[in-house]
């Protein structure tokens, strides 16, 4: 492909139709040689500039609560299973499968961690993702159905590639919210993928949505052909506590 192929083909990708034709016709140029050298230059530096600001676009609209890398994960103290499945999670297949990642377990252990450090990877690879609590999640559903938006809400929630839900378990709701929530995760379930993180098992998600069909119909639906990590063991916040404990004079940490 020569430098004018070149030019043309950067025109297509980033969207220059009138650039285009400019170079395809040659009739605006005096020296169209030194013209596509410059005009290449350019445009890769464009492309490369777009597709920076895409990937800082994308992590943005998901609204992450912080930014956590997988890389700075303390991978040694995670739960064996996690530790073994995050091998695996890391090349984000189970999005293209539309498969879903359910962590359950005690506060502390990484789940948000491990949850944001996946969109963060989703986002980076051009997944469209989207982040929220459970509660902010209902809350936003209740507006959206109060103001009559809750079809425009519904249309952008089933197209996300990744949608990752945290703390549910934490706190309960009502039984308006345990339908808005079941309605809406159903409209993926089997296409797009979901990560939920709870510090509930399953058993015991009855508690939270007070409707044994409707939990039974959640639970079947999320679970299927998903991946489940067991994120049970000693908290890390505890942990980084105890160590900065030790280390502050005149503190004395109790076993």
């Amino acid at each position: 492909m020569n430098k004018k192929e070149q030019v043309i083909q950067l025109c297509k990708d980033i969207r220059l139709p009138s650039v285009r034709k400019m170079v395809q016709d040659e009739t605006e140029f005096k020296n169209p040689k030194q013209a596509f050298d410059i005009l290449h230059q350019v445009l890769v530096q464009e492309k490369n500039d777009r597709f920076i600001r895409a990937k800082q676009n994308r992590i943005r609209a998901a609204n992450f609560p912080q930014k956590k890398l997988l890389e700075e994960l303390q991978e040694d103290v995670l739960p064996e299973q996690a530790r073994q499945k995050l091998v695996h999670l890391r090349d984000l297949d189970f999005i293209k499968e539309g498969q879903n990642v359910i962590l359950t377990g005690s506060p502390g252990t990484g789940k948000t961690h491990i949850s944001v450090g996946l969109g963060m990877e989703a986002c980076l690879a051009g997944y469209r993702v989207f982040f929220a609590t459970v509660p902010s999640l209902i809350n936003q559903l209740k507006e959206s159905r109060s103001e009559r938006t809750l079809r425009s809400f519904e249309l952008k929630f089933e197209k996300y590639d990744l949608v990752i839900i945290d703390e549910l378990g934490y706190i309960s709701f009502d039984k308006e919210g345990a339908e808005l929530l079941f309605t809406h995760l159903s409209l993926r379930a089997g296409r797009k993928s979901t990560i939920i993180t709870s510090n509930l098992p399953f058993m015991k998600w009855q508690e939270i949505f007070q409707d044994p069909v409707l939990t039974a119909a959640l639970t079947d639906r999320l679970t299927h052909k998903s991946h489940v990590l067991n994120m049970n063991g000693p908290s890390f916040r505890m942990r980084e506590t105890e160590e900065w404990l030790k280390n502050e004079p005149g503190k004395v940490v109790q076993n």
